[in-house]
C-alpha cells in the first residue's frame, strides 16, 4: 500500500516503482524493533580515563514491561543520576507515559542517540574483555541515525534536560488504539425434581475476543495526553502535530519547532551529557566516575525486557571489524602490460570516521584524480553525505565493483609494495552498494554500475536533507522510497535498482561498468586518463587509518 501511494504521487515525474525495482531478501541491519534494553555504559573515548562520563543506554521498542525494567536499573544505581541516551521506534503509549514519569521523578536528563559498543555488548555471552576495567560496557554515544518516534517522545518529555542533536530524528503521529469486544455463548442444563425445574450447570460454549483499531483520538485520551505534557512543561503544539499526522506516517519535528514547543530545552546535542571533556569541569557532572587502574571486574549492568531475544555479535558488531578501508591499487591484468590503470579501492561499512580517512588519502595523493571503486553494505548516513560531497569536490569518478588483490595483499603481514600500490583487478561479480552507499555513488562525476553489481536502496531518515543532497548532485530526489508504513519495520525493506532505473533517476551516468574506468585498455585511449601513469612516482602508505 505504501509503495502504491508513493507511485501515485510521483507518476508524473518518473515511472512507477513497481516497474523499476525488484524485491531483494530483507536484511536486518538494526534491532530497533526488538524490546527496549537498558545498559549502563562508560565512555570509551580516547584520553578519557580515569574519570569518564557514564550513561544509561536505552534502545529498542517500548513494551508494557519496559517501565519495570527501568525501575530495576535505577534501583541498582542507587543515588547515581545518569543521563538516558534513547533510540526507539516507539511502542506502548501507556508504558511511554510511565517511563516519562519515572525519568522526571528521578530528575534525569535525556538525549536521543545510539551507543556503539566496544569489546562487549548487551546480550553477548561470556565476554571477559572488560574485566578489570571498572565497567561492564564501554562505548561511544552518537546521534547519527538515532530516532525517537511515535510513543518515544512521550518518554523523552520526562527528562529534566532534553536534547535532540542535528543528526537525530524525532517524529510523531496519530495514536492508534485497539479496542476488544468479548462475545460469549453459554449452555445451561436443568434437572427436574418433583416436577420442578432447577438450573443444574452453566458452561461457556464459545468465547471470542474481537479486536478493532481506531485512529481517532478520543477526547478523554487527548485530555490525558494534554495533562501529561503540561505536567512535563511541554507545549500543546506536540499534541497538535500528533493529531494532524496519520498513523501510517511519521512527522519529523524540526529543532526550531521543538524549541517553540518546549519539547527540547536547548539546541545542544548529546555531547553535553556524554562528551569525555565534561569530566574535567569543576565540579564534575554527577555522571562522571573515576575508576582506578586496578579496578575489579565489573558486574554486568544490563536489564532487558523479559522474553527479549538476546543481541548477537551480528546485531552489535565491533566498530572497527568491517569499517571501510581505502587501498591504492594498480591493475595486475596481463592485458595492460606495463601501462596499467590505478584506482582507489573502497570496501567495507561507512563509519563516522570514513570521511576523515578518505580526506587524508586524497591530501596525500595530491591533485591526481583516481577513480573510486566501491563495494559497501552502507553504514553511517551523515558520513556518506560528507563522502559524496568530498568526491564531487575533488571531481572523482565512481564505480561499484569489488577489488580482488593478487600477489601481495593488504591484509598479509609484512606486505607493503615499494611504490604503495597493491596489484589487483576490479570485478562486478559479488559487488554491492546498499543503504547509504548509493549516497556516496551519487557524488561521482561519472557513475557506473556493471550488470553483475547489486545496488539497493531503503527508506532513510533525514529525508529532507537527503533530497536536498540528491538535487545538488543532479539525481532525482525520489531515489529512496518514502517512509509511509510502520516505522519500526521500515529498515527491513530493500529495493534492488535495475540498470534502467538508475539511468532514469540519474544515479548512473551511463550503462558502462567499472571496466570503463580501470579496465586493461583504458590507458591506450586518448586523451590519456589521469589514472594511467607510465611509471608511478607515488610513495605513500596504501592502507590508510586515522592519524592520531
Amino acid at each position: 500500500m505504501a509503495m502504491a501511494a508513493f507511485a501515485a504521487k510521483a507518476e508524473d515525474v518518473f515511472p512507477k516503482w513497481s516497474d523499476l525495482t525488484t524485491w531483494t531478501e530483507p536484511k536486518i541491519w538494526s534491532d530497533d524493533h526488538s524490546p527496549m534494553r537498558f545498559a549502563v555504559v562508560r565512555s570509551s573515548a580516547t584520553g578519557c580515563e580515569p574519570n569518564c562520563p557514564e550513561r544509561i543506554s536505552a534502545e529498542g521498542a517500548i513494551e508494557a514491561g519496559t517501565p519495570a525494567q527501568l525501575k530495576r536499573m535505577l534501583k541498582k544505581l542507587g543515588r547515581r543520576k545518569l543521563p538516558i541516551i534513547v533510540s526507539s521506534p516507539g511502542g506502548n503509549v501507556d508504558a511511554a507515559l510511565q517511563l516519562g514519569r519515572i525519568v522526571r521523578k528521578n530528575k534525569l536528563d535525556i538525549a536521543v542517540g545510539t551507543t556503539m559498543f566496544s569489546d562487549c555488548w548487551p546480550g553477548m555471552k561470556d565476554c571477559r574483555a572488560n574485566d578489570g576495567k571498572g565497567a561492564a560496557y564501554f562505548g561511544i554515544a552518537s546521534d547519527s541515525g538515532a530516532m525517537c518516534n511515535s510513543a518515544c517522545p512521550l518518554m523523552f518529555a520526562g527528562g529534566v534536560r532534553r536534547v535532540v542533536g542535528g543528526w537525530a530524528h524525532l517524529g510523531v503521529h496519530q495514536i492508534t488504539t485497539t479496542h476488544f469486544r468479548t462475545t460469549r455463548q453459554y449452555r445451561t442444563t436443568y434437572r427436574v425434581v418433583r416436577g420442578k425445574k432447577y438450573k443444574d450447570t452453566t458452561e461457556t460454549v464459545t468465547q471470542d475476543n474481537i479486536g478493532y483499531k481506531t485512529y481517532e483520538m478520543s477526547k478523554a485520551f487527548e485530555k490525558r495526553l494534554s495533562a501529561y505534557l503540561r505536567e512535563m512543561g511541554v507545549g500543546r503544539g506536540v499534541l497538535d502535530v500528533m493529531k494532524a499526522t496519520p498513523a501510517s506516517d511519521i512527522r519529523q519535528i524540526a529543532l526550531d519547532d521543538m524549541l517553540t514547543m518546549k519539547l527540547v530545552t536547548s539546541r545542544d546535542s548529546l555531547d553535553i551529557l556524554t562528551q569525555a571533556g565534561i569530566c574535567r569541569r569543576s565540579p564534575a557532572p554527577p555522571n562522571c566516575r573515576e575508576v582506578p587502574a586496578n579496578a575489579k571486574p565489573a558486574k554486568t549492568a544490563v536489564v532487558a525486557v523479559r522474553g527479549a531475544v538476546p543481541a548477537t555479535p551480528s546485531a552489535r558488531p565491533a566498530p572497527v571489524d568491517n569499517s571501510m578501508r581505502f587501498v591504492l591499487v594498480r591493475s595486475s591484468d596481463p592485458k595492460c602490460g606495463l601501462d596499467c590503470p590505478e584506482w582507489i579501492a573502497a570496501q567495507g561499512t561507512i563509519t563516522p570516521d570514513t570521511q576523515n580517512i578518505f580526506r587524508q588519502l586524497l591530501d596525500t595523493v595530491g591533485g591526481r584524480r583516481l577513480p573510486l571503486i566501491v563495494s559497501s553494505p552502507g553504514g553511517d548516513l551523515l558520513s556518506a553525505l560528507a563522502m559524496g560531497r568530498l568526491i564531487r569536490d575533488r571531481k572523482l569518478d565512481v564505480a561499484i565493483a569489488r577489488t580482488d588483490f593478487t600477489g601481495c595483499k593488504p591484509q598479509d603481514k609484512g606486505c607493503a609494495p615499494p611504490d604503495g600500490f597493491y596489484p589487483g583487478v576490479a570485478t562486478d561479480s559479488g559487488a554491492g552498494c546498499d543503504a547509504a552507499c548509493p549516497i556516496m555513488l551519487a557524488g561521482g562525476v561519472r557513475r557506473f554500475v556493471g550488470p553483475d553489481a547489486v545496488v539497493s536502496v531503503q527508506p532513510l531518515v533525514f529525508a529532507e536533507r537527503v533530497r536536498s543532497y540528491l538535487a545538488e548532485m543532479s539525481v532525482r530526489q525520489h531515489l529512496f522510497p518514502p517512509v509511509q508504513f510502520d516505522f519500526a519495520d521500515f529498515r527491513l525493506l530493500r529495493l534492488r535498482l535495475e540498470p534502467g532505473t538508475m539511468l532514469t533517476m540519474g544515479l548512473t551516468t551511463g550503462p558502462e561498468s567499472a571496466n570503463h574506468l580501470v579496465g586493461p585498455t583504458v590507458c591506450k585511449t586518448e586523451p590519456r586518463p589521469q589514472n594511467c601513469p607510465a611509471v608511478s612516482a607515488l610513495k605513500v602508505d596504501a592502507q590508510f587509518t586515522p592519524k592520531p
